[in-house]
């Protein structure tokens, strides 16, 4: 319409009232007091009695426009009020679920795992955890023709926010990041990361991350904390690859026990050496020496002294007889489930009584007698309820150091030292120059524990 009047192809632009044309204030004097007089355009507004022709009328317009674009701001305003309450309630007010979850259909604002993008997520995130770098964790999921996000949901016909790009559904290192980065995926609901500038621009700007809405527990998680923030590790670490596509062990933790820079890795074709970066990157003036140590021996040391450490903190033997699974637990557990259900139908008759006293159906003296009766029957409920919930902590306690102990015979089985054992124990390693005359070499390993 804009570009037609611009053509004088019309005369008059006929509206039901001028907030029907618009409500910002900047298109009224533009369009309405700027160019349509310059284009021979009569504007009239029916309900507001608006019309460009008639003198002494401009005043009324204005102040009409400014009406108008007060309550736009205001409606504006009242709508993020309530989106920002969701937030705070940790109610999901995405139009689309995040990848890994589709939307409960009982409860649009509540998110549940979507069981096959989930599993997709689990094993980005334990490739992560065996050293992948996020470029072959890419490459690994499009060799099994996994889709990415947005094919993803295009095929299951959601309505995407993305642009179908002509990338036939393939993966890339930047989405592979967003998914290991998300804390989300631990069952923490985390929304207003991003907001538009204000309800008269449609540029968007990132949120400082102390105004970010966080709320615990309030989905199902994918990811366990415990493998979350042991990824998080490996990612501070800015691990890199030999062309693989897959870290070394110790990617990142080996340092220059003089200048304090990470030792690289290079090869001479049949090993495999780590060599301070200071001294390759360098050229011919060299600022430092090689400090160069065989990755295969230092790898070999470092779990051997893991190994160690672990063996002794838990005085294991390899071939002890496995434990047999606790059953007494599992009968314990649906026990407590049906307690509770049980109370919350004590709870639900109580109310149901005291509805029917009210309405008359029994009368005073049957009220007493009965509500007495729910009443310690409840008691009785919620003491055996403590009783199992007491003897579960207890025995959560003793499952807990009977699954480390279980890990730890599986770490002794294990020729490598999981990657992620690694970072989680090591805080660095420090590798002095070779001795000349005695062909000695220092390691230092701090822990940290």
């Amino acid at each position: 319409m804009i570009e037609a009047a611009r053509q004088k192809k019309f005369q008059i632009v006929l509206c039901k009232s001028q907030s029907r044309f618009t409500r910002d204030m900047e298109l009224v004097e533009k369009y309405i007091h700027g160019l349509f007089p310059v284009w021979g355009i009569r504007f009239i507004a029916v309900a507001d009695n608006a019309d460009t022709e008639v003198k002494g009328n401009k005043k009324a317009r204005q102040i009409n426009g400014l009406v108008n674009e007060w309550y736009l701001e205001d409606l504006s305003e009242n709508v993020r009020m309530v989106f920002d309450l969701k937030r705070r309630e940790g109610k999901y007010i995405g139009g689309f679920p995040l990848y890994g979850y589709q939307k409960d259909p009982l409860d649009k604002n509540h998110i549940i795992p979507d069981p096959e993008a989930a599993e997709v997520v689990r094993q980005i995130f334990q490739w992560s955890l065996e050293g992948h770098g996020r470029q072959n964790i890419a490459y690994l999921l499009n060799q099994q023709g996994v889709p990415n996000p947005t094919r993803y949901k295009a095929e299951r016909g959601w309505t995407c926010n993305h642009p179908m790009k002509n990338d036939f559904g393939l993966w890339n290192k930047v989405t592979v990041g967003r998914i290991l980065t998300n804390e989300m995926y631990t069952g923490v609901m985390i929304q207003g990361r991003r907001k538009k500038v204000s309800y008269k621009s449609k540029v968007i700007i990132d949120t400082p991350e102390d105004q970010w809405y966080r709320v615990e527990g309030t989905h199902e998680a994918i990811i366990d904390r415990a493998t979350f923030e042991a990824v998080q590790r490996g990612l501070r670490l800015r691990t890199k690859t030999d062309g693989s596509g897959e870290a070394h062990l110790l990617s990142g933790l080996v340092k220059c026990a003089d200048c304090g820079s990470t030792m690289s890795k290079c090869s001479n074709g049949k090993q495999s050496y780590l060599r301070c970066k200071l001294y390759a990157d360098s050229g011919k003036n060299k600022l430092c020496t090689r400090h160069s140590v065989r990755l295969d021996q230092l790898i070999d040391l470092i779990s051997e002294r893991i190994r160690y450490y672990v063996q002794t903190y838990y005085e294991l033997d390899p071939n002890d007889i496995q434990p047999q699974k606790d059953t007494r637990q599992e009968t314990l557990k649906q026990e407590q489930k049906a307690l509770i259900a049980q109370l919350e139908k004590r709870s639900q008759a109580l109310k149901t009584l005291y509805l029917d006293k009210v309405a008359r159906i029994i009368s005073e003296g049957q009220f007493v007698e009965l509500n007495q009766s729910f009443l310690d029957e409840k008691s009785r409920l919620e003491r055996r309820l403590a009783h199992i919930e007491e003897e579960l902590d207890k025995r959560g306690e003793s499952q807990q150091q009977t699954d480390l102990i279980e890990r730890a015979r599986t770490l002794l089985k294990l020729e490598t030292v999981p990657r992620e054992l690694v970072v989680g124990l090591v805080e660095k390693i420090e590798v002095g120059e070779k001795q000349s005359d005695t062909g000695q070499q220092n390691v230092s390993i701090t822990w940290k524990f």
